[in-house]
């Protein structure tokens, strides 16, 4: 780790990605004269919700939505809590919905509440390759399922659901359909005027905008209750616009949308570059999910029966950022449920390390982990001996 703090090289971008220089122009462009609050009528209100509208036509844009159909939340957190709890008030008499295991927390963790409220959850599970399979969603549909909410991208292992498939199957069968695309949206083409998606949760961070905006499409005539009352974004969503970081967010999309196809080519290879490298140098490696589709960014490495958390702060001493398989829980480290899904034990899902690359990444970064890699892994080896 650098003395500022920051690493030398970044790798996690799963996480959080570097904040881009074009984003942070358009934020102090935003705040320069002065902001307003964009439900103001006076000439500073007016230019602020300009700015808003500006940003609303690029997040829509990234994702073929109509600005209309983009509400504004604080994170990607809060778009899958306002889909999911906001389409179960709306529809109020069915009390069953289906979902993965391998979701990401904020959805698990909310399911697992509404479960005590009495809410029946079905829990489909993937295969050895972290693949979901589409005909299991749509057999697992009841008369009684109010909704099924499935991530597009899996955030540990890159792993992509066949969510336009599943999408079809759930227009045919009218039951509503909420993706979480939050690391899906700006690495994958997403066109929803050709996926009957009802709802899909995005996060701007993801994307090299700062933290503290995200957004929730819902689809038009689709109906979901407040989360937050008021009378901003459609009544959907109450309560001032964070407009920095809006408009962050939007520039972000524009960002990603102008060379989509381009990045992720560049960022596959990169991402091939180093699977290559390292089974190379550790040929006992295992990269999951590499028989599935998954998104060019990402690889979820296991290391064996070496600890994956000392691999990783060997990294961060050597200044390089990479995370973990696992999240770390109350009273030590719980492997990664999504590994454990996968059908791997204990040890080997405490042995994942995830790298996860962005637009500021280059050959040099790939480099600089392969250098490296013999000495951690050795230092590894030693201490578990």
């Amino acid at each position: 780790m650098t003395e500022k703090g920051w690493a030398d090289v970044y790798l996690d971008n799963n996480a959080t990605g570097v904040v881009a220089r074009e984003c942070l122009e358009a934020m102090q462009a935003c705040l320069r004269p002065g902001i307003g609050n964009p439900s103001s009528a006076h000439a500073a209100g007016r230019r602020a919700k300009e700015f808003l509208r500006e940003a609303r036509a690029e997040v829509a844009g990234l994702v073929g939505a109509r600005p209309r159909e983009i509400v504004f939340t604080s994170s990607g957190t809060e778009a899958n809590h306002m889909a999911i709890l906001g389409a179960l008030a709306a529809r109020g008499g069915r009390r069953h919905i289906v979902t993965s295991t391998v979701e990401h927390p904020s959805t698990l963790m909310l399911l697992r509440h509404l479960e005590g409220a009495g809410m029946a959850v079905t829990y489909l599970p993937v295969d050895r390759e972290g693949r979901l399979a589409a005909p299991a969603v749509r057999d697992a549909v009841t008369a009684d399922t109010a909704l099924v909410t499935l991530m597009w991208a899996n955030n540990e292992t890159g792993v992509l659901f066949p969510i336009p498939e599943i999408a079809q199957a759930m227009q045919a069968l009218a039951v509503p359909l909420h993706v979480d695309a939050v690391q899906a949206a700006g690495r994958i083409p997403i066109d929803l005027a050709r996926a009957p998606i009802d709802m899909l949760s995005l996060s701007g961070h993801k994307l090299h905008a700062p933290p503290g905006a995200g957004a929730l499409f819902v689809r038009k005539d689709f109906r979901i209750a407040p989360l937050f009352w008021g009378h901003q974004e459609r009544r959907m969503r109450g309560g001032t616009e964070n407009l920095p970081a809006i408009v962050g967010f939007g520039s972000a999309c524009a960002l990603a949308r102008e060379d989509l196809e381009a990045e992720a080519l560049r960022l596959g290879r990169l991402r091939a570059a180093l699977e290559r490298g390292v089974v190379e140098r550790f040929p006992a490696a295992r990269i999951h999910g590499a028989c599935a589709p998954r998104l060019p960014n990402t690889t979820n490495i296991g290391f064996g029966t070496l600890d994956g958390e000392q691999i990783m702060e060997a990294f961060d001493r050597r200044g390089v950022a990479v995370s973990l398989g696992a999240a770390c829980a109350a009273g030590g480290m719980d492997p990664s449920h999504v590994l454990m899904a996968m059908g791997l034990d204990r040890r080997a899902a405490l042995g994942a390390i995830r790298f996860s690359f962005g637009r500021y990444n280059s050959e040099a970064c790939v480099a600089r982990v392969l250098a490296l890699l013999p000495d951690i892994l050795g230092e590894a080896a030693a201490r578990a001996a």
